[in-house]
């Protein structure tokens, strides 16, 4: 933690207590109350960052009229990575603190996945220049699972250096829930050197005792809750749940019932992945916060959670509530329950200003999309029969997947995919320059009626992720990533229809985020031309090799069946 002198302390107490003016009075303003969910009638008074006085009326030489505007804490993202919005920390900062994101707790898991410990020092020193308060939690599982090929491998003594950095919070959510559970010594080394301080968590159905032994190991949240039923367990036992609404994984409508006055406290929100483009449609946690509001949950309950419960649950007791003695992250609002952000103080600064005088870094990660060899159409034919085939099956809306055994047609001695009944390939190729591996499956759920799209981003070892009808369309889109640098293709005919180049470690661009927003809506175009009809097929594209969620999914060494973390096919 900063020090602070006394003599900054000593100005905070004459000013808050009326000895001398306030370095800014925020005049005429409606207080959300987190205590009662009253509208209170106040001035607040701030010192540099630091709010002093509310409930009360103040004078100073600068004021800042709110036109008896709504405020609230502002609010706090408590899980995400900054890569999924495909832009640089300072484009995600600007994308997101209108919307009155104030801080936002990352983990760079996705870019030490490719890099290593140079993502984690990257992301530390951006954090140190942002307007927003980006935390950082230190990625736990790289790579995340033993059956794909990781550009990096990050132990204890790689994190233990880090730990003690004023903008990291602890360790970033424990995916490896079978290491936890069996006593894996890398595991268990990891936990011992955070023990103590905050360890996320990553527990997707799990229950009973089993969760009752991963959460002995220190672990205290987490963010794969997708019921109820499964999430109220998990609060009684102890962790706090953050309810997630990204671009893919949407659990709100499923947990807004158990979010109430009573379990606020122990609930709290999370985009996990959410890019430009939703942001720009909908929003961020102003979005979870008004849809949450619209399903009933009770505004009290909805800003708490927003705000005073994510700053608990991390540890962060400057922040949470507008009162004497936190942090002046301050949210005004037109409309309380539609979260109508009209203005932000970040820090007690206004934040257009405040972004004008940053000054960025340059990102690691360039050129590291890395073929064994360019991709041939013979690299993605599938031998043998097609009778009882392992398919993935999409979920819309989810990263699990279904696990179906379906009969596909065959011609040549080769498997091929089933346009009619909206079955295509997919392979996983290792792009980290470490080997040749590819490996390769079904899937049935994209609508895709020709072409490929290909993408880099393919969590959690970004090794590229093909799915097509036609096996030369996708040696293209594969070919055409490594030219690029990463990001994201649409193939159709052997031409390319449509790109956003992701330069930066194959998962950021180096534009604005308009920019990006821009080029993402010309893809959502042509892949619905091509008969897509997933709302994001390229994030949905992206969690198909994640490994540690289940039933089926595919990397570089082949399909995965994740209850069992066997190859199959």
């Amino acid at each position: 933690m900063a020090s602070i002198s006394p003599d900054l302390i000593a100005r905070r107490i004459r000013q808050g207590s009326g000895q001398e003016p306030p370095d800014l009075v925020v005049r005429d303003v409606r207080l959300f109350d987190l205590v009662t969910g009253a509208l209170i009638d106040t001035d607040i008074a701030l010192c540099g960052d630091t709010i002093v006085g509310t409930l009360d009326r103040y004078d100073g030489p600068n004021v800042l009229d709110g036109r008896g505007r709504i405020v609230v804490p502002g609010f706090i993202d408590t899980h995400l990575h900054v890569e999924s919005s495909l832009v640089t920390p300072f484009e995600f900062e600007r994308c997101v603190l209108p919307h009155g994101v104030t801080t936002a707790i990352c983990d760079p898991h996705e870019m030490a996945n490719v890099l290593g410990v140079p993502a984690l020092r990257y992301f530390l020193d951006a954090a140190s220049r942002m307007v927003m308060d980006l935390r950082v939690n230190l990625s736990s599982c790289v790579p995340s699972s033993p059956v794909e090929t990781s550009g990096a491998v990050l132990m204890a003594d790689d994190l233990t250096p880090l730990m003690n950095h004023p903008k990291v919070i602890g360790l970033a959510e424990f995916m490896n829930m079978p290491g936890v559970l069996s006593g894996a010594p890398d595991c268990m080394d990891k936990l011992a050197a955070f023990a103590g301080r905050h360890i996320d968590g990553h527990a997707p159905l799990m229950r009973g005792k089993k969760l009752n032994g991963y959460l002995s190991g220190g672990i205290s949240t987490d963010h794969e809750a997708t019921r109820a039923d499964e999430a109220l367990e998990k609060i009684r036992k102890g962790m706090t749940v953050l309810i997630r609404e990204g671009s893919v994984c949407k659990d709100l409508a499923a947990l807004a019932p158990l979010l109430t006055v009573e379990t606020s406290p122990f609930l709290a929100f999370c985009t996990d992945d959410r890019n430009p483009l939703e942001i720009a449609h909908e929003g961020h946690i102003d979005f979870l916060i008004r849809s949450a509001i619209a399903r009933g949950v009770p505004p009290l309950a909805a800003y708490r959670a927003a705000s005073l419960t994510a700053a608990r649950a991390f540890g962060l007791t400057d922040r949470g509530m507008l009162a004497p003695g936190k942090r002046a992250d301050i949210v005004f609002l037109d409309d309380l329950e539609h979260c109508t952000v009209s203005d932000v103080l970040a820090g007690g600064r206004p934040i257009g200003p405040a972004l004008d005088q940053r000054q960025p870094i340059a990102a690691p990660g360039r050129n590291s999309v890395i073929l064994h060899r360019p991709a041939t159409a013979e690299d993605f034919a599938v031998p043998g029969s097609g009778t009882a085939r392992p398919v993935m099956g999409i979920i819309p809306g989810q990263i699990i997947t279904e696990f179906l055994t379906l009969d596909l047609p065959e011609a040549n001695g080769q498997t091929l995919p089933d346009i009619p009944r909206d079955i295509a390939k997919v392979a996983v190729v290792a792009r980290h320059g470490l080997n040749g591996n590819i490996g390769r499956g079904f899937v049935r759920g994209f609508g895709l009626r020709g072409g490929a799209l290909a993408s880099s981003v393919g969590h959690d070892a970004h090794n590229i992720c093909v799915v097509g009808v036609n096996d030369a369309d996708m040696a293209r889109a594969v070919n055409r990533l490594a030219e690029i640098g990463g990001g994201f293709v649409i193939v159709e005919n052997r031409a390319i229809r449509a790109e956003l180049p992701l330069p930066i470690a194959g998962l950021m661009s180096d534009a604005p985020f308009e920019t990006v927003r821009a080029q993402l809506e010309i893809l959502r175009a042509a892949t619905r031309d091509m008969g897509v009809t997933l709302a994001e097929p390229f994030l949905q594209l992206a969690f198909l090799p994640l490994p540690v969620v289940p039933h089926l999914k595919i990397t570089d060494h082949g399909l995965v069946d994740v209850g069992r973390m066997t190859v199959i096919g």
